[in-house]
């Protein structure tokens, strides 16, 4: 088949060609290469390409299923790394010229953990700048393009990962997700992006070993091949303090389900939060779908507007604890947001995180008992739809003013605030083709069950299926 239907099968189905022998893992990278020469030129996603190692560790994976070697799950698929990422040997920047000439002499666990699966890495994909902000853009490498509209924003901060992803330029991707930087993305690319349950994919080496607002995940063309990434993320590991212990076999479990009956909360807005009109229009047909799968869809709020205060504070103490050190010696080549960030976290005090921490308990419990009525609660991902590219941030929201420059994601982080496991899947798109994709989230640790009602929500639209028009040319 031609290269650029290679490189658009799912993760899982290009896994079992290579198992049967049906195609080689050098064929497979050469493909997918040769999909980067094609379009990253276009679209800006992958940084720092690492093709030479690619094609001998593809060398390297065929002699290994020649020898009838045991091999991983994840054997010989194109992947890359979001810059945050450490990746042993290969530049990592962190998406700041302060960092432009960093090698790491160690990988982080999720790039370890795919490795160790199989793996082959074709480099690293761009974010913002310490991966602050859902717009990926940074002076280092300049801004990657939403491959449906050139014009606008592929969100972030996984946002090279998810443009690749799209572009069918890897076959799996990975990130982090503090404020949504999995789901946005994916959300504005017409992928799958799973904020997976805090702990459930450990980190190492991490600063913040106990922090449970950001997590790493995965991000997939199909929940299928999400799941495949869960599998493998997933799992216990003692140098992450916060692992849950179950292992990543769990998301080798059926995603097949039968709802009829399901008790589901919908929200278009969480109580009144400003929302472009197209977002509510997808939402509203997205709310048809799961009737449709028989769940019974209940409007319903949850007083989650104290999330957004508690999210930002923990949010500044973190972005004070990593950049401040920069800010002596580095401030002229920090952006405008990330030193507010860190001058925020400078003027905390205790009495204010341990007020914070407390209310957090208060609303956790409030949210634990709202989905102990409600399975899933379904909400957008995010309060817009793809912006231009040229715009670091909406401004407004209907005329509403967006105070900083993530205001626009509190669907999003309030849900970051809450721990839940959460995960946007491809709902449609607006009247200009631009992708928008509806949030489901899950209970308390309940990351199995979040994607086995993406993977009905998918199985019923097929709008995943739906590639960039850039890439429909053979």
């Amino acid at each position: 088949m031609p290269s650029n239907d290679l490189c658009f099968l799912g993760a899982c189905e290009q896994e079992q060609l290579i198992r049967s022998k049906k195609i080689s893992v050098t064929q497979l990278i050469t493909a997918h290469l040769d999909q980067v020469e094609r379009f990253n030129p276009k679209l800006n996603a992958i940084v720092t390409l690492t093709a030479e190692s690619a094609l001998q560790a593809a060398k390297e994976a065929d002699a290994q299923l020649a020898r009838q070697d045991a091999i991983g799950a994840l054997h010989g698929l194109p992947v890359a790394h979001k810059d945050l990422f450490l990746t042993k040997g290969v530049k990592t920047t962190f998406g700041s010229p302060i960092y432009k000439d960093n090698i790491p002499q160690v990988d982080s666990l999720p790039v370890e953990r795919q490795k160790n699966a199989g793996a082959i890495s074709l480099g690293k994909t761009n974010t913002p700048e310490f991966g602050a902000g859902s717009q990926t853009f940074n002076t280092l490498f300049g801004a990657t393009l939403n491959p449906y509209d050139l014009t606008k924003t592929c969100g972030g901060s996984s946002g090279g990962g998810a443009v690749a992803l799209a572009a069918g330029m890897v076959a799996l991707a990975d990130g982090t997700d503090l404020a949504g930087s999995l789901r946005n993305p994916a959300n504005f690319c017409n992928l799958v992006g799973m904020r997976p349950s805090v702990g459930r994919v450990p980190t190492w080496p991490e600063q913040l070993g106990w922090y449970t607002m950001s997590v790493a995940g995965p991000m997939a063309r199909s929940v299928e091949d999400l799941a495949l990434m869960m599998s493998v993320l997933s799992g216990p590991d003692d140098r992450s303090p916060i692992a849950i212990d179950t292992p990543g076999a769990i998301f080798a479990s059926p995603l097949q389900r039968n709802f009829k009956g399901c008790k589901v909360a919908y929200s278009e807005d969480l109580g009144g939060l400003p929302l472009e009109p197209e977002v509510r229009t997808v939402m509203r047909a997205a709310r048809e779908v799961f009737e449709r799968l028989g769940c019974e869809v209940v409007d319903a709020e949850i007083d989650l507007s104290e999330a957004g205060e508690i999210f930002m504070l923990w949010r500044a103490w973190r972005t004070e604890l990593r950049i401040a050190p920069l800010l002596a010696s580095h401030k002229d080549q920090l952006k405008d947001t990330v030193i507010w960030n860190a001058e925020q976290g400078l003027d905390l005090t205790g009495p204010q995180l341990a007020r914070a921490e407390a209310k957090r308990t208060e609303i956790y419990h409030r949210m634990r008992e709202f989905m102990n009525t409600y399975e899933f609660f379904i909400l957008p991902v995010n309060q817009v739809v793809p912006f231009s590219v040229d715009l670091d941030y909406p401004r407004e929201i209907n005329g509403v003013k967006m105070n900083t420059y993530i205001d626009w994601q509190k669907t999003a982080y309030f849900i970051s605030a809450m721990g839940n496991p959460a995960i946007s899947v491809p709902a449609g798109f607006t009247d200009s083709g631009l992708p928008v994709g509806v949030q489901i989230v899950g209970g308390h640790r309940q990351d199995l069950a979040v994607l086995q009602m993406a993977y009905a929500f998918e199985q019923a639209t097929q709008f995943g299926l739906k590639r960039p028009s850039i890439c429909t040319v053979a």
